[in-house]
This record gives structure tokens, C-alpha cells and sequence, in this order.
């Protein structure tokens, strides 16, 4: 079967088209983006580990061009490759590479350069990130197909590697940049994006110029693209405010000033929320009743309001409202009713309480949310102790011997939405180091696995999955989270919703005229 992209997607329905686009208007051409935000790129090579974090994409897909691209909704369609076939039983996937494509420094993108980008890949085994080598791990072989084509043969049927190639996996490397074994901060950053690299400092800055012989064109596109990693929030405010950048990622809590100094507050929802990790092997997680009694017992309104300043608003799943796998009822499944939480709590045999250990991640942020939800825990009979560590040390929930009864995080999503699922619910994902919930949740995500992206079944399944997580609590998500930006009203277009990753894609972002 032949993949065009669009018109499939349209016939699914499940397309995001540019409704919700800047109309028409007047752009500077001349200026640049200067974009200061909370994460970096410590390097810009696609398949180091740190950049399996989606909360420092913004330079790599302005940089580098995918494979298959995810659209708004995070829909695979045509990116480098124009086309794609798949044979019946999905162990094949064949790319149709778009022709005329030049990487940055004027070598060509075709079959063989793709052929490079997945030897290297495959080389890397797992010192590349969990997202590159979880791809290609699921193939057996590739061959180039004439000039313009490249045959991967799969392990097993699997219908998830379109997403797969929408993300890190898929973004091609100039192949002279592999050049003595080049990793990480080693690689020379070459892709064939709508941006290119004029200089690199790790951790700091990344600054790019203006494609000028892109394939999808330039019209509108502004002359540079500047990313700043400042992690204090007020640093961040500070230099918007100061004219040093056009575009600030705030805090939620800096809402009410950025608006009092004449700000424009943009609020981008996301397939992100904050979420309660439960360990269903340690205490009384285990029991459904008990988690059934936590998600009655948060106040999530409460919560919202009290710290967010309307940049969130309560969920029970795992969807953003624009995607195509939410499930509107979910979201009044577990209504606040302390009375409900306390009687399930005696049914499970815990009348007068219990304690849990919550690993807490030691950021400003974290702490305020995890301390609201102590307080909630409290008001039912859990009384929740905090074990706090660095944010970098979020792996010891699940590391053996796992540590912490529950983890308290906000989780940005994935390309693949089966991926995010199976991280969060899945036996052996990432955030269940107590095992899954049902066994259910296991058939079902095998189920989506050997459906092609494009299946319009998929959607049912994935929202059959959803009903499934949400009735047998296997994960307890809290708030949504989403990115909140500043800018100089009026200045920054086209910022749209990046639904796919934690980060927005800023590749189609413009500036309006008499604004620098």
C-alpha cells in the first residue's frame, strides 16, 4: 500500500490543517527569532542521549529535516521522504526519498544518505539515545532501491516506525559529518532544515541562519533563528522585557507580571500533564481501590487555579482535548469526593490511612504542586513523605531497586503516542517499575503495534487504551502542563500547538513588520 501523506490523512479525518493560522500580514524578513528558553542542547547531534528529551528539540527541527514529518497533531505525512509503501503484513516499510533535496553543505539528499544515517544509527546500538535505538532495533536490514528509495525490513510487524522517523530517528545528517566516528559534541551539526548552524555553544546558545535553499521554500521565514538556554525564569522575563529577545518561555507563575508589563501571553496546550507514578509493587499501591481513592481525593481544580494562573486545567488522561485519541467523558470519571476516597480506603482495608513515599524532584515547581497534593493526600488519611533529590536523579524511581513509592512528574509525551503509553502503563515501560495495571493494557498496545499509522482502527484502539488506563487507575495524572510564552504584542505569528513532543516547533514562525 501506497502512503502520500495528506490525502490519507484527510479521508481518516484525523488531519490538523492551519486553521488557527496567522492571516495574511506584513513580516520583517530581516530579523531573527531570539527565543530564550528553559532547557538546551548540551549537542546537536540528533542521537545523543540528552536529546531524547523532547524539552530541547526547537534547534534540531529547524536544523534537521525527518524522514516522515509529524504534522500539528503530531499525523505522519511527507517530510524528506515524499512517499512511503508498506507490504501487506507490515515488515516492510520502503522510503521514497523527495528529489533535488541538498543538505546544508550541498550534499545531496537521496537513498544513499539515508543509508549512511542508518548504519550509524544501527552502529550506535545504545550509546544513542532510547528513541534512536529503540527504532532500530526493531529492524533486521536496509537496502537502497534504485537512486531514490531505501527498503528497511522489520524484526515483526509494526505499524510504529512512522512516528519513529518523525522524531530524532529520523532526522538526516549530512553524512560528512560522520567523519572519525563523530558523536555528540564531536558531530558537526550539517542537516537540511529551514535553519543551518552559524555557531554552537553547548549549554548557551545556538544560533542559525536563514536556509535560503530550502526545499519547502522561504517565503516569510525570518532571516535567523536564535536559541538561548537560560534556566532562571526571570532571566528569561528580564531579557524579553529588555529587548534582548522577541520570545520568552515563563513560568506559569509569571503570568500576572508579564501582563501587567504589556505582554502578549500565548498558552500552548500539549499532550503533557503532571502525573502521580505509582509503584504498584510497594505499599498499598497495588490495590485499585487505593488509587481509585487518590484520584478522587485530588482537589484538581483547586490546584489549577491556585497555581497555575489559568495556564491549566484539571485532567484524567493522558490527551490533550485536540488530540485524536481523547476521550471526553474520561476527564468526569473521578470527580473530587474526599466522602468516596475515604470509603474506598476503608474497603481496602485502610480505614485509618497509610504513608507513602513520594521521590520528589527538587525544583521550585515540583515542590508547590507535590505539597498541594500532600495537603489533598492528608485530608483522606495518606499522609505522603517527600524523599528529595536532583531532577536528574528522576531514574532511581525505576532503576532497581526502585526507590520511592509513587514519582511526582510532569511527563511532555513522545512521537509515537503507542511509545508514550507503554512508558507510562506498559509492562516494562519506564514509569511502572511495579509492573502494569491490567493485562489488557498489554494486548491493547500490541494490538495498535501491528496497525499501520495510518489504520483508521488505530484511533479506536488507542482510545480504547485510554479507557482502559483510566479505569484501572494504572496511572494518575493531575494537571495538564502546557507551554506558556511572552512576547512583544503582536510580534511573533504562527506559533501554532506541536502536539508530537514536550517543545514547539518554530520552523514556520514569523515576525511581524516593525518588529525586530
Amino acid at each position: 500500500m501506497r502512503i502520500t501523506g495528506w490525502s490519507v490523512l484527510l479521508a481518516l479525518g484525523i488531519f490538523a490543517g492551519a486553521d488557527g493560522r496567522a492571516a495574511a500580514q506584513a513580516v520583517n524578513t530581516e530579523a531573527s527569532i531570539v527565543y530564550y528558553d528553559m532547557a538546551g542542547n548540551a549537542t546537536l547531534d540528533p542521537a545523543e542521549p540528552q536529546n531524547n528529551s523532547t524539552y530541547s528539540h526547537e534547534a534540531l527541527l529547524a536544523i534537521y529535516d525527518t524522514l516522515i514529518r509529524l504534522d500539528d497533531a503530531g499525523v505522519p505525512g511527507p517530510g524528506l521522504a515524499d512517499s512511503w509503501t508498506r507490504n501487506d503484513d507490515l515488515t516492510e516499510l520502503t522510503l521514497h526519498i523527495r528529489p533535488g533535496v541538498m543538505f546544508h553543505d550541498g550534499t545531496p539528499v537521496n537513498a544513499e544518505a539515508v543509508r549512511r544515517n542508518f548504519e550509524r544509527s544501527t552502529a550506535l546500538g545504545k550509546r544513542a539515545g532510547s528513541a534512536v535505538a529503540e527504532t532500530f532495533a526493531l529492524v533486521s536490514s536496509f537496502e537502497v532501491v534504485g537512486t531514490d528509495s531505501i527498503k528497511l525490513k522489520l524484526k515483526a510487524p509494526n505499524g510504529q516506525i512512522e512516528y519513529w522517523l518523525g522524531g530524532t530517528a529520523g532526522m538526516m545528517i549530512s553524512p560528512a559529518s560522520f567523519k572519525d566516528d563523530a558523536f555528540g559534541g564531536t558531530l558537526n551539526a550539517v542537516g537540511a532544515g529551514p535553519y543551518r548552524v552559524k555557531n554552537f555553544d553547548a549549554n548557551v546558545t545556538t544560533l542559525m541562519a536563514r536556509n535560503d535553499a530550502y526545499w519547502g521554500g522561504t517565503k516569510d521565514r525570518p532571516a535567523g533563528f536564535e536559541h538561548h538556554y537560560v534556566p532562571d525564569g526571570r532571566a528569561r522575563l528580564n531579557a524579553l522585557r529588555s529587548g534582548q529577545a522577541n520570545i520568552a518561555l515563563i513560568d506559569a507563575r509569571q503570568i500576572p507580571e508579564a501582563k501587567a508589563a504589556g505582554l502578549a501571553v500565548k498558552v500552548i496546550e500539549k499532550n503533557a500533564f503532571w502525573d502521580i507514578y505509582p509503584n504498584l509493587k510497594k505499599g498499598p499501591l497495588g490495590d485499585l481501590r487505593v488509587r481509585q481513592a487518590i484520584m478522587h481525593a485530588i482537589d484538581r481544580e483547586a490546584i489549577a487555579e491556585a497555581l497555575t494562573f489559568g495556564s491549566a486545567h484539571p485532567t484524567q488522561q493522558l490527551w490533550s482535548s485536540a488530540s485524536p485519541f481523547y476521550v471526553k467523558e474520561l476527564d468526569n470519571r473521578y470527580p473530587f469526593d474526599q466522602a468516596k476516597a475515604k470509603a474506598l480506603l476503608a474497603e481496602a482495608g485502610y480505614k485509618d490511612g497509610f504513608e507513602l513515599t513520594d521521590l520528589l524532584l527538587n525544583n521550585s515547581e515540583y515542590r508547590q504542586i507535590a505539597e498541594a497534593l500532600q495537603a489533598n493526600l492528608a485530608e483522606v488519611g495518606i499522609r505522603v513523605k517527600f524523599d528529595v533529590v536532583d531532577v536528574s536523579q528522576f531514574p532511581l524511581f525505576f532503576k532497581p531497586p526502585p526507590r520511592g513509592d509513587m514519582l511526582m512528574a510532569r511527563y511532555g509525551g513522545r512521537s509515537d503516542p503507542i511509545q508514550s503509553v507503554y512508558e507510562l502503563v506498559g509492562t516494562g515501560g519506564s514509569y511502572t517499575p511495579g509492573g502494569v495495571a491490567s493485562p489488557e493494557i498489554d494486548t491493547l498496545l500490541n494490538e495498535a503495534r501491528a496497525m499501520a499509522a495510518t489504520d483508521p482502527r488505530r484511533v479506536e484502539v488507542m482510545r480504547q487504551l485510554a479507557k482502559v488506563i483510566s479505569e484501572t487507575a494504572a496511572t494518575l495524572p493531575i494537571i495538564t502542563r502546557a507551554n506558556i510564552y511572552a512576547t512583544k504584542p503582536g510580534c511573533i505569528l504562527n506559533l501554532n500547538p506541536y502536539l508530537p513532543i514536550g517543545d514547539d516547533r518554530f520552523n514556520d514562525v514569523h515576525i511581524a513588520a516593525g518588529c525586530k
